[in-house]
């Protein structure tokens, strides 16, 4: 997805609102209108998507695409402070959302200062800018009664937008009530001349302040979950290999191994998403310990046809296989190559680990 880097400055501002991030900077934001002279000082590199604010996605379950190496890396502290938080299925949009906020490049990295009251990038270190920033982000998401869109609109605006369209829209969040919310807060910040239109929307409907394509640009970095009728179709594409396939341990991590129908169980996995749209991370690298942080954590008695479950073997979370129903699964197997076992005796039953996670 195409991004337009931006340098940006942000102001805090509490026209009823809690926190309300403004983002200034020196750059050319509007096509063909004037240059505006910014103030503040340049911070985060923000991204640019297109929208998708008509697709109905569930997008915590769905994983990430397209995080940067320095998110990435952050995994482990956002699992533990989402943890701490109580929000530990909302890993992935934590990231999402740090990706929009500082692609992983800042100290700040959830540019989580002006949640406390706090200059722009007073936080100096990543570690304390993830726990402020998913202490603050559980909390707005609370107040936003688990809307998860609503929430995050809410931490760029400031939690003033959770009252608004408490006001205005029962509670929910949309597109058009954000830039009626930024419409209004504009009006009444403009004359200070700390504030631009960011994006060519915000210029044509006069919306410029704070974001109104946040949670879009956000969202972008979210992959979409399966919808009911795409089960059956992960599983179908990956029945044509059973007793014609070959495992091999590190196999299918190229075109030519999958053609061949040659794989290991974390490669088939990917393998068989892939086919329906759904990326689950690079297929060089995908490994059980990259796809058991996919998706969010399922109760084993709440489990579905096509999420994954995994095996303790040679390691723990050693193996991973695709439920399809009646206590069975579907996996690459080193003594069978892709085939059809069960969660629930002999001995894949017996290593079965409880593990499962929905994509």
């Amino acid at each position: 997805m195409r991004r337009v880097i931006t340098g940006l400055a942000r102001l805090a501002l509490f026209f009823g609102t809690f926190k309300a991030k403004v983002i200034l900077g020196t750059s050319l934001i509007l096509i063909g209108a004037v240059a505006i002279i910014m103030i503040g000082a340049f911070q985060a590199l923000l991204g640019d998507s297109g929208s998708q604010s008509d697709r109905d996605l569930d997008f915590v379950s769905g994983g990430t695409q397209n995080l940067s190496p320095e998110v990435e890396e952050l995994r482990p502290l956002f699992e533990k402070y989402a943890e701490i938080h109580g929000i530990p299925d909302h890993v992935d949009l934590l990231m999402a959302k740090t990706m929009q906020e500082s692609g992983g490049r800042l100290p700040d990295v959830m540019q989580a200062s002006e949640s406390q009251g706090l200059p722009v990038n007073t936080i100096d270190n990543q570690e304390e800018s993830i726990d402020v920033g998913t202490e603050y982000f559980a909390r707005v998401l609370e107040e936003a009664n688990g809307d998860e869109k609503l929430a995050l609109q809410s931490y760029n605006f400031g939690a003033g937008f959770i009252d608004y369209a408490n006001e205005h829209n029962n509670g929910e969040y949309s597109k058009e009530l954000a830039i009626e919310f930024s419409i209004e807060q504009y009006q009444r910040v403009r004359h200070t001349g700390n504030y631009s239109c960011i994006r060519p929307e915000s210029a044509e409907t006069g919306a410029c302040y704070g974001d109104i394509g946040y949670v879009d640009a956000v969202l972008s970095y979210m992959q979409p979950t399966l919808e009911e009728g795409d089960f059956d179709e992960v599983i179908e594409v990956g029945t044509q290999w059973i007793g014609n396939s070959e495992y091999v341990f590190g196999g299918g991590r190229t075109r030519s191994d999958q053609e061949q129908g040659i794989f290991d169980c974390s490669s088939f996995v990917h393998w068989s998403f892939e086919q329906v749209g759904i990326e689950l991370g690079n297929f060089t690298g995908v490994t059980t310990d990259t796809l058991k942080h996919k998706g969010e954590a399922v109760p084993l008695e709440d489990i579905q046809q096509g999420d994954l479950v995994f095996f303790d073997t040679y390691k723990i979370d050693g193996h991973v296989g695709i439920y399809i129903g009646d206590g069975k699964y579907i996996g690459a197997q080193s003594s069978t190559g892709v085939a059809i076992e069960s969660i629930e005796e002999g001995y894949w039953g017996d290593v079965f680990n409880g593990r499962v996670r929905r994509i």
